[in-house]
């Protein structure tokens, strides 16, 4: 019988990206078709980066070990382990790791992340 008051997550879903970047959703549009919320657990490699974005949800990061760059509207944000960050929907930011260590982190997004509604910039 399935209880349908929760769901025990054992088995996240790895998201293949090109950049060596390991994404395992928890809860999201892909792990448990949910377009409210997504949490994912993301270990970036050194030297990693995306390109600026203007996402149509907010992104929560938690930040485990390492090191992350933000640029926000320009300004950058140097995020290190035990901090958390929040960056509202519309604004445009850039995520990177220049550090020679991997940078280890929670993501949530509300609502959830979705390749539609990112908005990366070539």
């Amino acid at each position: 019988m399935t209880n349908t008051n929760y769901i025990h997550q054992k088995n996240p879903i790895k998201i293949p990206v090109p950049d060596l970047k390991l994404i395992e959703e928890h809860f999201g549009n892909v792990a448990t078709s949910n377009s409210e919320i997504s949490i994912a657990h993301m270990i970036a490699p050194p030297g990693w980066s995306e390109p600026h974005q203007t996402p149509e949800f907010d992104e929560y990061t938690l930040m485990v070990r390492g090191k992350k760059l933000l640029e926000i509207d320009g300004e950058r944000i140097e995020l290190s382990a035990g901090q958390s960050l929040l960056i509202k929907k519309g604004v445009r930011v850039r995520y990177s790791n220049p550090f020679e260590e991997e940078a280890e982190y929670w993501a949530i997004c509300t609502p959830a992340f979705h390749p539609n509604r990112v908005h990366r910039e070539d």
